[in-house]
């Protein structure tokens, strides 16, 4: 019996260990040397201003302006234009010679020059760039096919999964590093952020280089680290593929990027947002606005939470600008939306992001309301009518109505929710409110449905925000 326990226990070892071996093989060579020869070096030359001698150093009159302007004269040929060189990486994605890269490592080039593992040495051309997502399509143009590698699927990978990163770490040639994925979904600064992180090393100089997985497909663009002293710690970031794709897609199509619009203002919807709303929990996202557009003309509202989108679940509004941005201008999608306590499901049919950006907002309308008490403490804040002076003392459009925000009590919850002089609240309850007396009805009414807290869609400088503040008891 013991031999038995003994035998089995070895079998497991050895299971065990053949698991470990295949987890991860024992040489990434064969991958490496796959993958290599698509993967190029990227030396950029600029041209930029010489720099101008010191001005009004040696005052006028001194003994010693002669022999200073003699000494400018002498360096004036300093002054001239001059040469600045960058380096970076990048890989081919095709054999006729697509390369994809960062775009800031050629952004302003003059002269991009694409090297490979052989040492062969070619000229680029732009093709189109998208500094939102810091991508960059480059064309070489050659008579031999390239070798090339395709895109993965970068929702597939896994935390723990092994990688390599491939590229021109610091100037020093190529480089292979490994490691593993380390977090999926990161965001930095951009609204299309979509970052694998992980622990392989990434210095300066592998921008723009492939992460790979272990079937040598690209899931990843290392584009950052994450350092205190520059170089790498252990944290880089690599732009998801199912992102970089789309965009290389219409790039190559296009020459620019064709993101769909669908024309709102968000914001997250908050634990107390939702309880002031009466929603189970705090997700989607909350619409703050609707101008001119998409969604104006679908028939949404201000005070709408969007839950799905094209039969996708809305977390927040970062998923939903994402969501949004992937999809194809034209399209005809269902948003599906929480309003007055019941889902309501609204067509719309989708704008370009591009050309919205490029247009002059039309001016906010909003219907009026009566007036009658002029001013009024209430919820830590002093609030009093918005009349035509103070409109134009804000600098609103004509047809904004609401209460404007006269002072707030430093101690109460409105100034630490970071209300301040001169907001105007415009609606309260998701209603419109233009009178003191219509603002102490929609209090009366979140007290009468049990609710703790009232939400507020309050404007500054003509930017919409919703807030939710506790009743006062």
């Amino acid at each position: 019996m013991r031999a038995f326990a003994l035998g089995l226990m070895a079998l497991v070892f050895v299971v065990a260990q053949a698991a470990i071996a295949q987890a991860r093989p024992e040489s990434l060579a064969p991958l490496a040397e796959k993958v290599s020869p698509s993967v190029v070096n990227i030396t950029t030359t600029t041209m930029v201003e010489g720099r101008t001698g010191p001005q009004g150093i040696v005052p006028e009159g001194s003994p010693f302006e002669d022999l200073f302007r003699e000494f400018q004269d002498r360096n004036r040929d300093g002054n001239r234009p001059r040469k600045s060189s960058a380096l970076g990486s990048g890989f081919v994605i095709s054999e006729d010679g697509f390369v994809v890269t960062n775009n800031h490592v050629i952004e302003g080039a003059d002269e991009i020059l694409i090297e490979f593992l052989d040492g062969e040495e070619l000229d680029a051309k732009v093709i189109g760039t998208d500094p939102n997502t810091d991508i960059a399509l480059l064309k070489i143009e050659t008579d031999k096919p390239l070798p090339f590698v395709t895109f993965g699927d970068s929702d597939t990978a896994r935390v723990g999964d092994w990688v390599i990163a491939v590229g021109n770490p610091l100037g020093q040639g190529f480089s292979v590093s490994s490691g593993i994925v380390s977090a999926r979904n990161r965001a930095l600064s951009g609204s299309y952020d979509d970052y694998i992180q992980t622990d392989a090393a990434i210095n300066r100089g592998n921008s723009g280089g492939p992460l790979f997985n272990m079937d040598g497909e690209v899931i990843g663009v290392n584009t950052a680290i994450l350092s205190p002293n520059g170089g790498s710690i252990g944290i880089g970031f690599s732009m998801a593929s199912n992102v970089v794709s789309k965009v290389v897609h219409q790039l190559r199509e296009y020459g620019e990027t064709r993101r769909g619009w669908l024309g709102v203002r968000i914001q997250d919807v908050t634990e107390d947002m939702a309880e002031a709303m009466g929603l189970d929990k705090a997700t989607g996202a909350l619409v703050s606005d609707v101008p001119e557009g998409p969604a104006r003309e679908a028939g949404l509202l201000a005070g709408d939470v969007i839950l799905s989108f094209d039969g996708k679940d809305v977390s927040d509004t970062r998923s939903l600008v994402r969501q949004v941005g992937n999809t194809e201008v034209g399209k005809a999608v269902r948003v599906v939306v929480m309003r007055d306590g019941s889902t309501q499901t609204v067509l719309v049919t989708l704008g370009r992001r591009e050309e919205a950006e490029r247009a002059v907002p039309a001016a906010l309308q909003q219907d009026g309301g009566s007036a009658g008490e002029t001013e009024k403490e209430v919820l830590g804040l002093t609030l009093g009518l918005l009349t035509d002076n103070a409109r134009a003392e804000l600098s609103l459009p004509d047809g904004i109505e609401g209460l404007v925000v006269m002072s707030v009590d430093e101690a109460s919850e409105a100034f630490e929710k970071g209300l301040r002089a001169g907001d105007v609240i415009t609606e309260a309850g998701q209603q419109k409110v233009a009178s003191l007396e219509a603002l102490d009805d929609r209090i009366d009414e979140a007290r009468d449905a049990g609710r703790k807290s009232l939400l507020l869609l309050v404007r500054r400088g003509g930017d919409p925000r919703f807030v939710a503040l506790g009743l006062e008891e």
